[in-house]
């Protein structure tokens, strides 16, 4: 008798499982986005959002949660309850905002769901400077090492961070090429046109409009495969350099969210990037898709914490 109560209380439970794991969700979900309305990643939140919600059946709505260069809304994702009814779209600020000082939060704070996104940068410069090539560029860094400016974000910003990277790739000091700060790749582009800076490394699909009118030549791509839009662009890999570096998007849960939600999430937005819809979207707004899914994605944001970790205290920046 006591063992048929035992299975029986077994298979209840069981049942009860199933039915909580099939029940999720139930309710409208929050994405948050932790940068303002009309950026990059509110319009991959939003249309990420309209696409889950076809997938999950409920409601999903972008809520904007700025402040202190992206600490606000990655902490507001962190701290909600666990319950897979709050998600973020974090980015690659995860892994930079607590070395700078800004924050104690790191990606151990969030239970990953998928990589959606990364843009790579490129080496760029005017179509007016003497090199043509990558090669030529950095015969003459090694020749005129501290010559040249390079530009394109803040100091110990993601372009900044891929400027020092690449040289540190390359076998340079990392002030073989110095950085001028500016509030973005789009004004550092305009200055690249008008002469005040030599380089600019910022993501391909930033420069495009300059690219196509034919002011600016990509000289190198650092990201793992050529760009499908430019592929005459050689990687830094082929070039012999083992660097490649880029921003990044992808939906994560607070710390504690049961695992059998994080799967429903991650089988519903790999459908997501996959629909006729979102790779259109992406493809005429210039990001690059990339998914990587749960397990990877965690593998990611905790290679991208430890390298940009180095690179920023080698900037000198790291608190």
């Amino acid at each position: 008798m006591r063992v048929a109560k035992f299975w029986m209380v077994v298979l209840a439970t069981a049942v009860l499982g199933f039915s909580l794991f099939g029940s999720y969700p139930e309710r409208p979900i929050t994405l948050i986005c932790p940068w303002a309305a009309g950026g990059g990643t509110d319009s991959i939140s939003r249309i990420v959002a309209n696409l889950l919600s076809q997938e999950l059946g409920v409601p999903v709505g972008v809520v904007n949660r700025t402040g202190g260069s992206g600490v606000v809304g990655h902490t507001a994702g962190a701290r909600a309850t666990p319950d897979g009814y709050t998600i973020t779209m974090v980015t690659l600020e995860i892994a930079t905002m607590h070395w700078l000082g800004l924050t104690d939060l790191t990606y151990a704070d969030f239970e990953p769901v998928a990589q959606l996104n990364a843009d790579y940068a490129a080496i760029s410069t005017s179509v007016n400077a003497a090199w043509k090539t990558y090669h030529a560029l950095h015969e003459y860094i090694r020749q005129h090492p501290g010559e040249l400016v390079a530009s394109g974000t803040g100091v110990g910003g993601i372009w900044d961070i891929a400027r020092a990277g690449w040289l540190q790739a390359a076998g340079f000091d990392i002030d073989a090429v110095r950085w001028v700060p500016s509030k973005g790749a789009a004004p550092a582009l305009q200055e690249l046109v008008a002469g005040g800076v030599d380089l600019v490394t910022c993501s391909l699909a930033e420069a495009i409009p300059l690219i196509e009118s034919g002011q600016v030549r990509p000289l190198a791509f650092m990201g793992e495969e050529r760009h499908p839009d430019y592929p005459c662009v050689p990687t830094l890999k082929e070039l012999g350099i083992n660097w490649t570096s880029g921003t990044w998007r992808g939906i994560a849960a607070p710390k504690g969210t049961p695992p059998e939600v994080i799967q429903v999430l991650e089988m519903a937005l790999a459908k997501v990037v996959q629909t006729e819809e979102f790779q259109d979207f992406m493809k005429q707004s210039g990001f690059g898709i990339q998914f990587r899914p749960a397990d990877e994605f965690r593998a990611f944001m905790e290679e991208q914490d430890r390298v940009l970790g180095e690179l920023l205290q080698a900037l000198g920046l790291a608190k």
